[in-house]
């Protein structure tokens, strides 16, 4: 199995935290053990990390020109390593792969999130005799896991996110060897050019797709979302929905649906967006030289909300992402809202820094992909995109069970409506309103109420868009006919 990062932003701490990176001079086997333990214990479900020898560390960043390791001494650290990771209960064997990089060898260590969590290993790995503990990361640092902390391992090790589960019901040729062979081809992994000859189950294995013994693999939950092309087949609603809105009434609705791969949905609904939802305004300002640009919606701001939506959704809730743009505003819904480990005084205070990570895989996949930046920068990148554009803030709505989250953002002031359409719309919404202050009354009782002989194409769309508001709603009347009421009635 090979390492399926591109070393080069693997070293350079482009793709992987840097919290997620150790770097070691050379090969010290307790730390070293230590933290290969630390990093598959994973309690703050992060993805584990990588350990590289051979890199000297100053201030959390590598020192240039790399030190690199004797490139005869590398098989006997190899050997030791696979013999001292034998001292790790329950037996946890990471990713270990020699790399020639900027002309020296590097050893790189991959440490998933282990499936045998928590695991322990001897506070001296040299001695038969010495104290097994628990070690785990803190910030960029592995320790001994306190007497609480341990309880949170034990906890961990019964909850393992769901895109990181077998999918019971896919079989292994669900997953497509070109999709794979492009995610390594576009994230420049050295593991491409040796895929040329490789089957699917060994690009799957080497991307840690496939869960379960040998006689009866499984594609896990990310394998099927990221890399395969029907994704629906087994998450029916994981696509995005793009509905523009142009009118109030509904008239000139344009619905898009995307779907395929999540990260393809991702890129192809925001170039819709950007192509056919984004404008822009040039004014001169009286007290500047330049022309002033705005944009109705910040690219940046709709790029990291929506990204953070594909990131943090439940694939488990069967219901679409949702981007809807009116007059007013671009919102996206996913489903659920927050986790708990952000408080609603977080929300308040635009404080999004959430503890427990939904799909940390494809997290990992995303940004490999340079799809999002990193854990908990999605909200605070909008706000400053926002910002610049002279935007107001965006908001953010949940119900008390923190089912769904909408995120708002306003359309810039200089393409609000004067009035227009819009207020010729809700004058219209006001007459059905008041046409229903008697009471409930069928769509055909309505309309020769409001004066028509029959039902409208106007009074259809404007009632469809005032159901979906929450402004209407149905009720059952005599003969199990529905009518339509006020929803404050």
């Amino acid at each position: 199995m090979a390492i399926p990062v591109n070393i080069d932003d693997l070293v350079n701490l482009r793709t992987v935290e840097s919290t997620r990176v150790e770097f070691k001079a050379d090969f010290n086997p307790n730390p070293i053990i230590h933290t290969i333990c630390a990093f598959a214990n994973d309690i703050d479900n992060i993805g584990g990390g990588y350990i590289i020898i051979g890199v000297e560390e100053r201030d959390g960043s590598p020192v240039f020109p790399l030190k690199g390791i004797e490139q005869e001494r590398i098989d006997d650290i190899l050997k030791w390593l696979v013999g001292l990771c034998h001292c790790i209960e329950p037996l946890y064997n990471p990713v270990v792969e020699p790399v020639l990089f900027q002309g020296v060898y590097i050893i790189v260590i991959w440490v998933p999130g282990g499936y045998g969590r928590p695991y322990k290993v001897s506070k001296d790995v040299l001695s038969d005799k010495s104290s097994k503990f628990y070690y785990i990361r803190k910030f960029s640092s592995t320790i001994v896991a306190s007497p609480q902390e341990e309880r949170e391992l034990f906890y961990a090790a019964t909850d393992i996110p769901f895109d990181d589960r077998p999918n019971l019901l896919a079989e292994v040729d669900d997953l497509d060897l070109g999709l794979m062979r492009e995610h390594l081809k576009q994230i420049g992994s050295s593991l491409y050019e040796q895929t040329v000859d490789s089957g699917l189950i060994e690009i799957a294995d080497d991307l840690q797709l496939l869960s379960g013994p040998p006689e009866r693999r499984r594609p896990r939950n990310v394998g099927i979302l990221m890399f395969s092309e029907r994704p629906e087949r087994y998450f029916r609603y994981a696509r995005i929905e793009v509905v523009v809105i142009p009118d109030p009434t509904g008239e000139g609705m344009v619905e898009r649906v995307f779907t395929g791969p999540i990260q393809r949905q991702l890129r192809d609904a925001l170039s819709y967006i950007e192509n056919f939802v984004i404008a822009s305004k040039t004014y001169k300002l009286d007290d500047a030289a330049e022309a002033c640009v705005v944009y109705n919606y910040p690219f940046r701001a709709v790029e990291e909300i929506l990204s953070n939506a594909v990131y943090h959704r439940s694939y488990q809730v069967a219901e679409p992402i949702c981007v809807r743009v009116t007059p007013q505003s671009l919102e996206v819904t996913s489903y659920p809202g927050f986790d708990r480990s952000i408080t609603d005084e977080d929300v308040e205070a635009h404080r999004f820094r959430a503890r427990i990570y939904r799909n940390r895989r494809i997290g990992d996949f995303l940004k490999e992909l340079h799809l999002i930046e990193g854990r908990n920068t999605g909200f605070p990148n909008a706000f400053a995109a926002l910002r610049q554009n002279g935007s107001d803030e965006p908001t953010f709505e949940m119900d008390d069970a923190r089912g769904y989250l909408s995120v708002a953002i306003p359309i810039h002031r200089a393409f609000l409506p004067s009035g227009g359409a819009v207020a010729r719309a809700e004058e219209y919404e006001a007459r059905v309103l008041e046409a229903l202050a008697a009471g409930p009354l069928t769509l055909t009782e309505l309309a020769r109420t409001m004066g028509y002989k029959g039902i409208s194409k106007r009074l259809s769309t404007t009632v469809d868009a005032m159901l979906r508001t929450g402004a209407l709603r149905h009720v059952a009347g005599e003969r199990g006919r529905m009518k339509l009421e006020a929803a404050a009635g």
